[in-house]
């Protein structure tokens, strides 16, 4: 039982990538207040880990209803996940002034998306999660594998908090060159989403 649930936290640990979140959550929420980016940050954990339980419940029994497949989850997260990377590349804030962008930060909510769907709890992460629970066998089984994925949040949860000091040693300079090659970094893993969920539908197929 050690062994698989060892197993289960390096591979959900892989796919999420908790160390991946401190830039792009700097980058996210850079200006905003502390209050704020704790908010963001717990929230976030918490849409994550009742998303990956609800799949983890009932997710295989309502896309098999729904029609739905996780290869579509992927693509559709990809392009979500590009239009982000977009933003992120452009700057397209700039455009407004400093103070439209402070109001902004306080009045956005970001802790559904992009950060728990599909950052955190991303297309890889929640079909991961139905691959496994497709076949679950016992209520320790469950809450076992509930635990790990707990732990995996809460790694999230930690690299965000300590966001901003890892920004604080690059600078605004270095944060700004760092958010544009991430949001490249981004777009390619989007694109790479997509490509996955294009190419297993149509082997499927």
């Amino acid at each position: 039982m050690f062994e698989e649930l060892l197993k289960f936290f390096v591979v959900m640990f892989v796919v999420v990538d908790p160390p991946a979140l401190a830039p792009i959550f700097a980058g996210l929420t850079e200006g905003a207040s502390r209050q704020y980016q704790r908010r963001m940050a717990l929230k976030s954990c918490v849409i994550s880990l009742l998303i990956f339980v609800g799949f983890a419940a009932g997710g295989a029994a309502f896309l098999s209803i729904m029609g739905i497949s996780t290869d579509a989850f992927r693509i559709s997260g990809g392009i979500m996940l590009f239009i982000i990377a977009l933003d992120m590349v452009f700057a397209r804030e700039e455009k407004t002034t400093a103070a439209e962008n402070d109001e902004t930060r306080r009045r956005a909510d970001i802790s559904v998306f992009p950060l728990a769907f599909p950052l955190i709890s991303g297309p890889g992460a929640i079909a991961t999660v139905l691959l496994l629970f497709g076949s679950v066998e016992s209520a320790t089984f469950f809450a076992g594998h509930v635990l790990v994925i707990a732990l995996v949040v809460g790694c999230c949860w930690v690299t965000m908090l300590a966001a901003p000091r890892v920004m604080k040693v690059l600078g605004v300079t270095g944060a700004n060159v760092l958010a544009r090659l991430l949001g490249v970094v981004l777009a390619a893993l989007a694109v790479q989403f997509v490509l996955d969920g294009v190419r297993s539908a149509l082997q499927l197929g």
